[in-house]
């Protein structure tokens, strides 16, 4: 039996081989594992593929290019949909639990990178233009699968799935004060100045908490340019908060993982997660599950 060269992650045991040796085997290690040259290789050249294929579809949007180009555009697009197609049956081929991993995240993203290009063949006539535009850049999203060859994804995922409570408090403030702000200045400043009506007033107060300010919509009394100051200190004072909440999370996700790389020899812990060796004693580390070694 080849031993196993990828670990699968704890809540992921459907990346599970579908075969213990041959061509399953190889092709799961080469796939979804890192211990091989192949399986780097594999790595990089989907990567470089995901890019031009997302450079390619920005090209094409390009009037000029896509007036000058377009045939050859075409021809590469449908290139690259071939490619990842037979990428997203491998994946399907090798894997025990295939439907599973259909259905997870990184399944639906292989998924989503050759919808657009194929639904675009039943999408004809001059009267569905809209739609195969839309399906064209939909394949922008195939960046997404640059996400499972990030190794800090797991880490900021899981920081912002515990933060998401504070978050939606935050989200909730803001909306409160954004309409009791849009309903004042609608009384305020009234259609003469342009807030016809509550929701357009809302809109202006999302954006001047924001501290954008577009300028398409300003106040033109001294009481509501006063609110207005009011309101862009409370937008600066706030807008830091989501981010703090974010940034103190996403350091308790960091020292856990710390905490939980023991050292098997010494009992030492508090190894960043790509260490390979104690700090304390030199020994091999166990293999860390934030650190990349294996791919979803």
């Amino acid at each position: 039996m080849t031993a196993p060269i990828t670990q699968a992650r704890e809540h992921d045991t459907y990346l599970q081989p579908a075969a213990a040796d041959g061509w399953r085997r190889r092709g799961f290690d080469i796939v979804f594992g890192t211990g091989t040259r192949a399986g780097r290789v594999f790595d990089i050249a989907l990567i470089t593929a995901i890019v031009a294929s997302v450079l390619v579809t920005m090209l094409d949007s390009v009037a000029a290019l896509h007036a000058r180009f377009g045939t050859a555009f075409r021809a590469v697009e449908w290139l690259f949909t071939a490619l990842f197609s037979a990428e997203y049956a491998l994946r399907l081929a090798v894997l025990a639990r295939p439907l599973r991993y259909a259905r997870s995240f990184y399944g639906l993203i292989d998924l989503l990178a050759i919808v657009p290009s194929l639904a675009s063949l039943a999408l004809t006539g001059t009267e569905q233009l809209i739609g195969i535009r839309a399906l064209r850049i939909l394949r922008v999203f195939r960046v997404l699968k640059l996400v499972r060859y990030v190794g800090a994804a797991e880490q900021m995922r899981d920081a912002l799935l515990r933060s998401r409570r504070k978050i939606f408090v935050f989200i909730a403030t803001m909306l409160i004060l954004i309409s009791v702000f849009g309903a004042i200045m609608y009384v305020v400043e009234g259609p003469e100045h342009g807030f016809t009506s509550i929701p357009r007033a809302m809109y202006w107060a999302a954006v001047t908490m924001a501290t954008v300010g577009f300028g398409d919509m300003t106040p033109g009394t001294p009481l509501g340019q006063f609110i207005t100051t009011v309101m862009i200190l409370i937008g600066y004072g706030i807008i830091a908060v989501p981010t703090g909440i974010y940034a103190a999370e996403l350091s308790q996700t960091m020292n856990r993982a710390r905490r939980q790389r023991r050292c098997e020899a010494c009992g030492w812990h508090g190894h960043e997660a790509l260490a390979r060796y104690c700090l304390q004693c030199g020994a091999a580390l166990p293999a860390s599950h934030q650190a990349g070694q294996d791919k979803a």
